[in-house]
């Protein structure tokens, strides 16, 4: 196995990683357009699929609400000053009916939630006549309420980052009944608890629910971009996926447009001239991305400079390798060292930066050079060559795996050198073409399937349900278009962090 592949097809990593930081934005999403290396389109029925889960989050927002203590005092004819204190404002028994969603265009998202029933305990304090409150002088009390709530998020550029304001929100109370504890106080009292209650529990919960409700979509959206951070960086390479503009939102649809440029090395890509436009997305199925091979390139070069492109292969595994049938035959030099060597070893490395070029016909094309040494104990090399490969690969995911098919196209060895070996240069290079394009190559595909699914595992992308993935090559970029179903377990994790 390799000692870390990063290979071109990592891109896929950006399955997952939907928004991002960055710095500015631009008001214009035209012109955002030419700087923009990947795109993010959610249809209508994903977010229905993600209003499922919103009603999660809204519980999150209502328990995890501060309800501040509250002090007043009335003037009462015979009875004088009353003087109150409300404390200890709790929710319990917590239920949500109904969420439903709706994509207004060019202004947000409306989350109409219903029916959510809960109890408020909590405490009064109270006094009157000429003596001060006394903290004796108390009843707990409980709150029946059934509430409708109506949330319209607008998603906007904070900062270079996909932000949520969700100032525009509002509670319906259809039911809110008091019950207080005991019953040594008087009518009269009652009835101005219940009245004063009754208006301090609507304005706290309307001003704290809604102001929880905020905190928690940014809490979610840097949730989002911190997990999208954290599953893009690789030792020292990242990717910049802040939005380029604020999102924009139709009945169809909501699209984000983010930079995709590769960090290395304290230096980061540029683009300035990406083809995107949106109709080039579709709206047939729920999540689309748009990547353009100007992400593509800069990964595939900052990997190359990093040393991460390389493989090893020894023992055994080595020996089965060849085992392959060739029309070619085997260098006697070659055999020895398979079989009789006991420790046969080859390396294999990029000598130079591979290009990437993806198209509607061919799919995604590879030019590259590959270095090969081969070792047989601790001697050094028996033989070194170089392979100049291009090859069309085609990319799929199917059962939580990656796949990868590869067509080469071109192949042709240079710069071989045998070790003190008696054979022909010709007879040795046209059994190193043959053995590249039958074992080498099905080999390093392979082994990044196998490296980059577990990545993904490892990000956690084979706990989602991802339905009917395509992978659509397009000239200059690639279309990757899916169903899915959102990952619980994502969610949970979220909420475990945000009610700590």
């Amino acid at each position: 196995m390799p000692r870390d592949v990063f290979p071109p097809p990592r891109i896929l990593l950006l399955f997952l990683s939907v928004i991002g930081a960055s710095n500015a934005c631009l008001q214009d999403p035209a012109s955002a357009y030419r700087l923009t290396g990947a795109v993010c389109r959610l249809t209508y029925p994903a977010a229905v699929v993600l209003n499922e889960k919103t009603t999660k989050v809204i519980e999150a927002a209502f328990q995890h609400a501060r309800y501040p203590g509250v002090k007043g005092q009335k003037s009462l004819p015979f009875i004088g000053k009353v003087t109150y204190g409300l404390d200890n404002l709790e929710i319990h028994n917590l239920s949500i009916g109904q969420s439903a969603v709706e994509l207004l265009p060019g202004e947000g998202i409306a989350l109409d939630i219903s029916n959510v029933s809960a109890v408020f305990r909590g405490n009064i304090q109270y006094g009157y006549g000429s003596w001060l409150v006394n903290v004796a002088h108390s009843i707990d009390f409980e709150i029946e309420s059934q509430i409708d709530l109506g949330i319209k998020p607008k998603l906007y550029c904070g900062e270079g980052k996909v932000a949520a304001d969700t100032r525009d929100c509002y509670l319906n109370f259809h039911k809110l009944h008091l019950h207080l504890q005991g019953n040594k106080e008087p009518n009269w009292l009652r009835k101005l608890f219940t009245d004063f209650i009754t208006f301090t529990v609507k304005l706290a919960i309307k001003g704290q629910i809604c102001k929880e409700i905020n905190k928690v979509a940014n809490i979610l959206a840097d949730f989002i971009q911190d997990r999208a951070d954290q599953f893009l960086s690789y030792g020292d390479i990242g990717v910049d996926i802040g939005i380029t503009t604020a999102p924009v939102i139709n009945a169809n649809y909501v699209e984000s447009y983010h930079k995709g440029l590769t960090k290395y090395n304290n230096t980061s890509a540029v683009i300035s001239d990406s083809v995107f436009h949106p109709s080039q997305l579709t709206e047939d199925k729920m999540l689309y991305f748009w990547i353009s091979d100007q992400v593509f390139n800069p990964m595939v070069t900052a990997a190359h400079q990093d040393g991460l492109l390389q493989l090893n292969i020894s023992g055994a595994e080595l020996t089965d390798l060849f085992k392959t049938n060739l029309s070619s035959a085997m260098p006697e030099f070659i055999r020895e060292c398979l079989l009789e060597s006991g420790s046969p070893q080859l390396r294999v490395w990029s000598s130079s930066v591979p290009y990437v070029n993806t198209s509607t016909h061919v799919g995604t094309a590879v030019w590259g050079t590959a270095s090969g040494q081969l070792h047989c104990g601790t001697q050094g090399p028996i033989l070194s060559f170089k392979a100049h490969v291009s090859i069309d690969i085609k990319a799929s995911y199917a059962d939580k795996k990656l796949r990868l098919h590869g067509t080469p196209s071109e192949i042709f060895i240079s710069e071989a050198e045998l070790s003190g070996q008696n054979q022909s240069l010709l007879d040795v290079d046209e059994f190193l073409r043959e053995a590249v394009e039958k074992i080498g190559i099905p080999k390093v595909l392979s082994a990044l399937e196998i490296e980059i699914t577990r990545l993904l595992d490892k990000q956690g992308t084979n706990l989602f349900d991802i339905f009917n993935p395509e992978v659509l090559p397009q000239d200059g970029f690639v279309v990757i278009q899916m169903d899915f179903g959102f990952p619980h377990h994502l969610l949970t994790e979220f909420l475990r962090k945000t009610l700590q």
